[in-house]
């Protein structure tokens, strides 16, 4: 399992005002979650959540509130801006030797698909599976081979085989699919034609609902 070190600064509960202003600043308000303790706010530089955030791998966090020993965590949520899709708020949970936990892992497609060759197109459905497992079994990814993978076919949530996992995903979802060219086409003819259908809409600025802590 991959991990990574992240030293953030414990910080009061605030109000939207003093939030708004911390994220101006580059900072990214968020709370350290562990059972039979009580939350702890804290806050850390938005560059320093890149490697944690912006990959495919679930990743175990060391995480050290400001001169405390290291606690083990997972990102357990995360919120982005609607607008500038920067990250605005951040839940960490932390690990218990022994105590199953809930979490999504991101899924890894391994290998070209057959279907492909015969001239259909790949359609990943499902990005992120549903797990409930003891932290030492926690995977970096669940990978699903797509080798043998014809038109026509696809891989479903009950097709795969972990050990030590628990699936809470329903086992009928679609994970991938390969389908026919035309039935790509086809769709996109009939989503253009709905937005045809449409008349014209003004979208005022919505509201952003945050934390406020």
């Amino acid at each position: 399992m991959l991990e990574i070190n992240l030293n953030v600064a414990k910080r009061t509960p605030s109000n939207k005002g003093a939030l708004n202003q911390m994220r101006k600043n580059g900072n990214v308000p968020g709370v350290f979650y562990l059972k039979g303790d009580e939350p702890v706010p804290f806050t850390v530089l938005e560059k320093e959540l890149k490697p944690l955030v912006y990959t495919a791998e679930t990743r175990i966090v060391n995480l050290k509130i400001d001169e405390n020993d290291p606690k083990r965590a997972i990102l357990k949520d995360i919120q982005f801006d609607p607008v500038t899709d920067r990250i605005i708020h951040i839940d960490l949970l932390g690990l218990t030797a022994g105590q199953v936990l809930s979490l999504q892992v991101p899924i890894l497609l391994e290998g070209t698909a057959a279907g492909i060759k015969e001239g259909g197109v790949l359609q990943q459905l499902l990005h992120k599976v549903d797990v409930e497992c003891l932290p030492k079994n926690i995977p970096q990814h669940i990978s699903v081979n797509i080798t043998n993978l014809k038109v026509g076919e696809s891989i479903h949530i009950k097709d795969l085989q972990l050990e030590d996992i628990k699936i809470l995903t329903s086992e009928d979802v679609t994970i991938v699919s390969v389908v026919q060219p035309k039935v790509v086409a086809a769709e996109i003819t009939e989503e253009l034609g709905d937005e045809d259908k449409t008349q014209p809409e003004v979208i005022g600025k919505g509201k952003t609902n945050e934390d406020e802590e």
